[in-house]
């Protein structure tokens, strides 16, 4: 018997299951529905899809933060056929206009607070047939959602014909240079994606997961999904601040949150100043992104009782497909060194097949120094990227989606990001990872945030050069912020130059964006002379 992998799998059983337990809670308005209530509601959005014309195949996007009306839009539009389209609600004007005209998107549903994005473009919509808006402020001449789900009836929903290799999400990558490229993700991707993270994550039916991690990247790393899937609890958070998710732990007993590090790092500075409560014994922390140093990860075990989950990924592979949590086979290794694993990328989770290999794709030793491109094959993997053939075969090659980062891989198994292909800086004709020199400078009690560029060198050709966010109150130097980086790192690796800022440029999941870092450098160093391998 051959069943199509199907999304709406997913909310059926939670409803089979678990039709009176508390499927949403919004924190911000006080909301609690059970997964009977939502499953209510999203009938309703797809009956009012249908009545606006919404067909199989159709592109339907959403502007919106961590709300219900966010999570109730998967399976409301996956009923219908449609292909959800999030975006990323701290672009551009100019970008969201590219992105909803060659998504050839055929309807809005955008948050209230985030229209101004959308008014200075929205009259060149090429496909837009409806903007449809969430906490209407009854100011607005576009569409109540609130006033326009009303209309329709919570009875079933007559679904369309949906087969498992049909795209389900249309997630566009934040490009640092040209257009944005649009990940074609299909309900297969998505669905073996979430049967292999509700494992390794543990995911239970008396889990409540917090909502920190933004629904619109990469459908919130599939949380949508696998969450409701186990019938958990879901606490939805508008803005994602320290003070308002430290309450939301302490209000709902939250037992897991998905996270950038920039994000855990802001918590970790909220707990130092103001001591709140740090919620349940059991509360899993799930980190994607740079690597922490071990002694980040020491800190929020040790000092906040969360256990540390370290994972890897990027959108093009649904996206994670490598992990870092303890396996028995390590449990004879010395505290410290266990640690150290953990602050890695990981190893592979189920269905991944993930290897380091070098320009001939050929593994490179299990040694933890040979670095190679990360290549990934699961059934996680994009069918591609929409309207861009040629990127696709870029991305795609001899049965591999080739990642563009670079990577050991150890005698465990494990593999360490050492740094995106562009961000390697080569000094004196050696390979440093910024990622490393990033690490140590965080060893430093006064350094809250630290990235770190290549800068041309006369004489090495590039260094590294650090931008730094000091702890509040303190007052290092540059020459303090060079030795210490001296004392932690061949001095080859360590920074020539220091630009302390208040804040780093960061992406709305929290990823710190260097591009700005490098054209920062560029504009305040104008006349210096170019190395020529310098990109953005």
């Amino acid at each position: 018997m051959n069943v199509p992998l199907i999304l709406t799998d997913f909310l059926d059983r939670a409803v089979r299951l678990y039709g009176e337990k508390t499927a949403v809670i919004d924190h911000d308005e006080g909301r609690r529905l059970t997964y009977n209530e939502l499953d209510g509601r999203v009938n309703r959005l797809s009956h009012g899809l249908r009545s606006l014309g919404v067909q199989k195949g159709d592109r339907v996007a959403y502007l919106a933060p961590n709300t219900l009306e966010m999570l109730e839009g998967f399976y409301g539009i996956y009923q219908t056929g449609a292909v959800m389209v999030p975006l990323n609600i701290r672009l551009k004007p100019e970008d969201y206009l590219f992105i909803l005209n060659h998504s050839e998107s055929k309807v809005l549903f955008a948050d209230q607070d985030l229209l101004h994005l959308i008014e200075p473009v929205k009259d060149q919509f090429e496909t837009v047939e409806r903007i449809i808006v969430h906490y209407h402020d009854g100011e607005t001449e576009e569409t109540s959602y609130d006033d326009w789900l009303a209309q329709f009836p919570e009875e079933p929903f007559n679904r369309a014909e949906v087969e498992e290799d049909d795209v389900a999400s249309l997630l566009y990558t934040s490009g640092t240079t040209g257009n944005p490229k649009g990940v074609m993700l299909t309900h297969r991707n998505n669905y073996l994606h979430a049967m292999s993270l509700m494992h390794h994550l543990r995911v239970y039916d008396t889990d409540t997961y917090l909502h920190v991690l933004p629904m619109f990247h990469v459908n919130g790393w599939g949380a949508p999904f696998y969450y409701t899937a186990n019938g958990a609890t879901h606490v939805c958070l508008r803005k994602a601040r320290p003070e308002t998710i430290y309450d939301a732990i302490n209000s709902h007993g939250v037992t897991s949150v998905h996270m950038a590090p920039t994000v855990l790092n802001s918590l970790l500075q909220y707990y130092d100043s103001e001591k709140p409560q740090t919620g349940t014994a059991d509360l899993r922390i799930v980190i994607a992104g740079s690597a922490p140093p071990p002694a980040f990860i020491r800190r929020v075990e040790d000092e906040l009782g969360w256990e540390f989950i370290q994972v890897y990924g990027m959108t093009e592979s649904s996206p994670l497909s490598l992990t870092s949590s303890s396996r028995s086979t390590e449990a004879h290794l010395p505290a410290e060194q266990r640690t150290r694993l953990k602050a890695k990328a990981g190893y592979p989770m189920v269905g991944n097949d993930v290897r380091v290999v070098n320009d001939f794709g050929e593994e490179v030793p299990h040694d933890g120094k040979s670095i190679g491109e990360v290549v990934v094959r699961s059934h996680g993997v994009m069918k591609g990227y929409w309207k861009n053939e040629e990127a696709t075969a870029e991305a795609l090659r001899n049965g591999w989606l080739h990642t563009g980062d670079m990577g050991t891989i150890d005698e465990f198994g494990h593999i360490d990001i050492t740094d995106r292909k562009k961000d390697i800086i080569i000094s004196g004709g050696e390979n440093i990872s910024s990622i490393e020199v990033e690490g140590a400078l965080y060893e430093h009690p006064d350094i809250v945030e630290a990235a770190v560029i290549a800068v041309p060198h006369e004489k090495w050709g590039e260094t590294p050069h650090a931008y730094v966010v000091l702890r509040e109150g303190t007052g290092l130097s540059e020459q303090d912020v060079i030795d210490f980086s001296r004392s932690k790192l061949a001095h080859f690796k360590a920074v020539t130059g220091v630009t302390f800022v208040d804040e780093l440029p960061k992406t709305a999941s929290g990823k710190i964006q260097k591009v700005h870092l490098r054209n920062d450098y560029w504009e305040s160093h104008k006349g210096v002379a170019a190395s020529g391998r310098f990109v953005n």
